[in-house]
């Protein structure tokens, strides 16, 4: 892949940290209640402690933002790995340390996320836009191979699990770290030469691309909540979600560079957002066919390729419309927006559910990201020098 060979040594280093964390988390994470309520934990609560975990690796992400600016992706690292590291053998020990262990596997996680997308998107190479497709490549080979693996290895224990996670991080930690300090952070050629600079984004192109992010992942978050419930009732299937995952990890491992790098390579992000939330629009008309398995397979195409164009082009966005030493806290931002779109797209979701029959759900959903679409081209237009 041409974007691997113009990567450096520690950009490498830091896209198979991606691969592995991603990996160990999706082990881990799918089991936690199963082992939880298999300890004894009633059901309650182990489903408080999964949430408490996703809240975790995003509620304090602006905070994570200016420790990134402030301290240096290095420290930043440091403390991730840290975090993560204590967190899981707080999680193997059980007991009264499972919310500090559940806390700091999810606060590590989010140093590390954000640490990691400001080293990448700071590259000589490829420039922000085909390193951020990478970096989400990366994330999705997790996603699809962890779960597997991870069922894999539990017939063992659930400790082995946790062992893999403490190792794998101990090894990833040392390995990065014990490299000499890096300079300052210096923007891509391609970030530099973009249009518009900082100062010509005023507080309601900001709002304006917090509110998408926030759009973007209440949109996406009903493929947790109204999706799953669809699926069962168009297939009598509980495994048709599953299916829907799958597909939807896959055509990302094998699209997302590809679609950015070379499909989109030339378009502006607002250009990329507003066709990711058409996308979105696409997927949920699908739903209104009522054809069983073959709409639910449709549908996963078109989602895949929204969330392959709208993603990673909301942080090159806020990356651009930001200055170098404030990369941190803008990523930042765009994933507090994500933290409140899915806590309030997952919430108003079952709320459609109940409140709405028959195609109602869709049909909001449909109305809900042409207006995304609509407000993405409100953007000012960025064109991109590719280097």
């Amino acid at each position: 892949m041409t974007a691997w060979r113009e990567t450096s040594p520690d950009g490498r280093a830091l896209l198979v940290t991606v691969l592995l964390t991603g990996l160990t988390t999706f082990m881990f994470l799918p089991l936690l209640a199963v082992e939880l309520t298999g300890r004894g934990v009633a059901a309650a609560a182990a489903g408080f402690l999964v949430g408490l975990l996703a809240f975790s690796s995003q509620a304090f992400s602006l905070l994570t933002g200016f420790l990134v600016d402030r301290l240096g992706t290095r420290a930043v690292l440091a403390a991730g790995f840290a975090l993560r590291i204590a967190g899981y053998v707080l999680l193997g020990l059980g007991g009264p340390g499972l919310v500090a262990g559940v806390v700091a596997v999810g606060v590590g996680g989010s140093l590390l996320g954000l640490a990691i997308k400001t080293r990448l998107v700071a590259e000589d190479g490829p420039g922000p836009r085909a390193m951020l497709a990478l970096r989400s490549t990366f994330v999705n080979i997790g996603v699809v191979a962890g779960p597997a693996l991870g069922a894999a290895v539990y017939p063992l224990g659930f400790r082995y699990i946790l062992g893999a996670c403490v190792l794998s991080h101990l090894a990833l930690g040392i390995r990065l770290l014990a490299r000499a300090r890096r300079p300052a952070a210096r923007p891509h050629p391609a970030v530099a030469a973009a249009e518009p600079p900082e100062d010509r984004w005023g507080r309601a192109h900001w709002l304006t691309l917090l509110a998408l992010g926030v759009a973007y992942w209440a949109i996406y978050s009903q493929l947790n909540v109204v999706v799953p419930i669809a699926a069962l009732a168009m297939t009598g299937s509980t495994a048709a979600i599953a299916v829907v995952f799958t597909v939807n990890g896959v055509l990302v491992v094998l699209c997302q560079y590809a679609l950015l790098r070379h499909v989109f390579a030339r378009a502006a992000n607002r250009t990329l957002l507003a066709l990711g939330f058409l996308f979105f629009a696409c997927a949920y008309t699908v739903l209104l066919a009522h054809a069983g398995w073959f709409s639910l397979l449709v549908f996963a195409l078109p989602v895949t390729v929204a969330e392959m164009l709208i993603g990673p082009s909301l942080d090159e966005q806020a990356i651009r419309a930001s200055s170098v030493r404030r990369t941190g806290i803008a990523l930042g931002a765009m994933s507090a927006a994500g933290a409140v779109g899915s806590l309030a797209g997952a919430s108003l979701g079952g709320v459609l559910v109940q409140l709405l029959s028959g195609d109602g759900v869709w049909l909001v959903l449909i109305s809900v990201s042409v207006a995304a679409a609509a407000a993405s081209l409100l953007l000012p237009k960025a064109r991109v020098r590719h280097a």
